[in-house]
């Protein structure tokens, strides 16, 4: 006789497990990836400033070389929708600045003039660049119609340039920078670690021993003295290339030290073995059979060192032994702040500053979500 306060066993899930069962590497990785909320935070953030560094002539109101003399050190502008007069528009407008003089202390400052509104267009007329050094046109996608009016929605410089434009043309530089560094970075990495664990012996304690020497200097110190070394007479393209061996010369120990130590893990396993008897060469048993078996391993390291890259030019650039005027980065943009006087009175010249944080924090979350997807099974 049976009663009615028994309980039935609960089943588990067999339909979860099944799906984790059949599931590809990379469907286990996308799953577990879409776990990390700041990582998938992370991805659209990243692509906007990539669009923004690739787009950045056509989404700038302004070239960066041009000059607004009658408004340096501008403050940044606010957009208005409510007109005092016109009640509240759709368009958004900005107020003319009027130079004012403290009589005491003799600087100047700006104030907005409520009686000049100066509305903003899309898609309108301004200064004429040559897009993608294809074709020369003047169409950007904000601004406005009277282009001597101010329109400056992070502020100027010392020079009455607008530093938004500036800023997004600097992004242009510094992730360019960031990911050329890595391809230099991820060649010397891959094949000097993999000839190390794969031949082992005299050729292994060579490169170990050269990693060591590498790893025990401090890092600034020898950036700024690699950087220092540099010919003054060379040109900004020479420059930026030179800066960009000097960095990825510098950075690929780590990136080395990995690849050594997975290799080691896996020379002597069927599959080597197999290619070996094959009569496959060296090289091409360590760049086809024993890196891709662990290439999520080495894309993780990529974006955690693209970090590292970037706060690199822009700590060489902040202290004039980089990237200098005319070239406009990150780095060279923060130069001008150094001036205790500069951050008092002007403190939207840390703009730049901001973009670089958000850059490090969206590369680093992307480097967790991906270095906790890569074991999937965890």
């Amino acid at each position: 006789m049976t009663t009615n306060n028994q309980q039935v066993p609960v089943q588990p899930n067999q339909n979860t497990d099944e799906h984790y069962e059949v599931a590809s590497q990379w469907k286990l990785m996308w799953m577990k990836f879409k776990k990390h909320k700041l990582a998938i935070i992370s991805a659209p953030v990243l692509l906007v400033l990539l669009i923004l560094a690739a787009f950045a002539e056509f989404l700038s109101p302004h070239i960066p070389l041009e000059r607004f003399s009658d408004y340096k050190y501008a403050p940044p502008q606010t957009l208005h929708f409510v007109h005092p007069e016109n009640g509240f528009s759709l368009r958004p407008f900005v107020y003319d600045l009027k130079e004012e003089m403290d009589q005491k202390t003799f600087r100047k400052t700006f104030t907005e003039d409520p009686s000049k509104a100066y509305y903003l267009h899309f898609f309108t007329k301004g200064t004429e660049y040559k897009f993608w050094g294809l074709f020369k046109t003047n169409r950007h996608i904000i601004g406005l119609e009277n282009a001597d009016a101010p329109f400056f929605l992070m502020g100027t410089d010392s020079l009455g340039r607008d530093l938004f434009s500036r800023i997004l043309h600097g992004s242009r530089i510094s992730l360019s920078f960031a990911f050329l560094g890595i391809i230099l970075v991820v060649i010397l990495g891959v094949v000097l670690g993999g000839i190390s664990g794969y031949f082992g012996g005299i050729v292994d304690t060579i490169i170990q021993r050269l990693i060591d020497l590498l790893m025990c200097i401090p890092t600034i110190p020898l950036w700024m003295a690699l950087a220092a070394a540099l010919p003054s007479s060379w040109s900004p393209s020479k420059i930026y290339l030179g800066m960009v061996m000097i960095l990825s010369i510098i950075g690929w120990t780590g990136l080395a030290r990995v690849v050594r130590g997975k290799i080691l893990s896996l020379r002597e396993e069927d599959f080597t073995m197999a290619a070996r008897l094959a009569g496959a060469s060296n090289f091409r048993i360590i760049m086809k059979h024993l890196v891709p078996s662990f290439a999520s391993y080495i894309i993780i390291n990529v974006t955690i060192s693209i970090p590292t890259t970037i706060l690199g030019e822009t700590s060489l650039s902040f202290l004039g032994l980089g990237l200098q005027a005319p070239v406009v980065s990150w780095g060279v943009l923060l130069g001008e702040s150094q001036k205790l006087e500069n951050l008092a009175h002007h403190p939207w010249l840390l703009w730049p500053a901001a973009f670089i944080i958000v850059a490090v924090l969206v590369f680093n979350f992307l480097g967790d979500g991906l270095r906790d997807a890569a074991d999937p099974y965890k």
